[in-house]
């Protein structure tokens, strides 16, 4: 069995080398990359990474959603492990309906919620998920 590992290194405007790998990608490379539901339609794209800082692990993809041209635009944190990669669409995948996105936990580009107590849990909530931190 082969234990090969493609890398592709890419500059980012700055001259800076960008690896990634088949396991690896940074994440400026995540972050604009849409987001499908399974009907195949576009919901939206990455906005950013919420990263755990003690465990170095991503907890979270925010999602920027409806609005135009940046008016009325929503974030929307999904747990991590909702999304897998489709190299298909060259995109992630999410098992929700437009619908849903819209009734989720989301947030304006002038909001906070990070700082309200319980908010990561009713994220998790929302998707069904076990909220990775207990009692936090």
């Amino acid at each position: 069995m082969s234990n090969t590992t493609t890398t592709t290194t890419t500059t980012r405007s700055e001259g800076v080398a960008v690896n990634e790998t088949d396991r690896l990608i940074s994440s400026d490379k995540v972050e604009g990359t849409t987001v499908y539901n399974r009907a195949g339609e576009s919901v939206g794209s990455i906005y950013t990474l919420m990263i755990d800082k003690y465990s170095g692990q991503v907890d979270y993809a925010v999602m920027s959603f409806g609005g135009f041209l940046g008016i009325g635009e929503r974030y929307h944190p999904l747990p991590w492990k909702v999304l897998s990669y489709d190299t298909g669409l060259g995109g992630y995948l999410v098992d929700v309906t437009r619908e849903q996105l819209e009734r989720a936990p989301s947030y304006a580009k002038d909001e906070t919620p990070w700082a309200t107590p319980g908010y990561g849990r009713s994220v998790y909530d929302y998707y069904g998920m076990t909220y990775p931190y207990g009692g936090i």
